[in-house]
């Protein structure tokens, strides 16, 4: 066993010492240089797209821009689009700060998510100058003036839907097919 491992090993020493200076003697002998120069004749086309600062923070503006470009054309372009909501909240908090509670309160209820939020909490939003109970009792009459998709028109279709199926049922039950006779 001894003898065994002895002469792997002195196996790879040699192949070791004869392998290693031929491989560095091939990598020295064969070298190249190559040497080029690239010249470009035109930078690349490129499409800018303008960029728009809205820095003022009291403008409810807010700016989108893009481009595209391909090898032969390109286009770019950029614009700046309202915020509703900003500007609606503006618009209240400076007639609030007027001392116009009621009306800075309206115009928050132009939103659906403000109107059901007061709604919910038991502070209907005013009706024609009127708030409280009696706003609460003219949004009930005139549900369709209150914003779109909110919960005083979602429940009215409820109810609208219930009472068509309960006449529908009624308009059924009332009709009695009469009984064949087998005489």
């Amino acid at each position: 066993m001894m003898e065994r491992s002895l002469t792997i090993w002195l196996c790879l020493v040699v192949l070791t010492v004869i392998c290693v200076p031929r491989a560095n003697a091939a990598d020295t002998v064969t070298s190249a240089t190559v040497s080029s120069s690239t010249v470009v004749d035109k930078t690349p086309p490129t499409a800018n797209s303008p960029s728009i600062v809205v820095n003022n923070s009291d403008i409810c503006q807010v700016g989108t821009s893009g481009a595209l470009q391909t090898g032969i054309f390109g286009i770019s372009g950029g614009t700046t689009s309202r915020d509703i909501n900003c500007e609606r909240i503006k618009l209240a908090r400076s007639v609030y700060g007027m001392g116009l509670k009621v009306a800075g309160i309206s115009l928050l209820c132009q939103d659906v998510r403000v109107f059901d939020s007061l709604w919910m909490a038991g502070s209907p939003c005013p009706f024609l100058g009127k708030i409280g109970d009696a706003a609460k009792a003219e949004w009930l009459k005139n549900p369709y003036m209150s914003p779109k998709g909110s919960m005083i028109i979602l429940q009215l279709a409820t109810k609208e839907q219930k009472k068509r199926a309960e006449d529908n049922k009624r308009e059924m039950d009332a009709y009695v097919e009469p009984e064949p006779t087998w005489d």
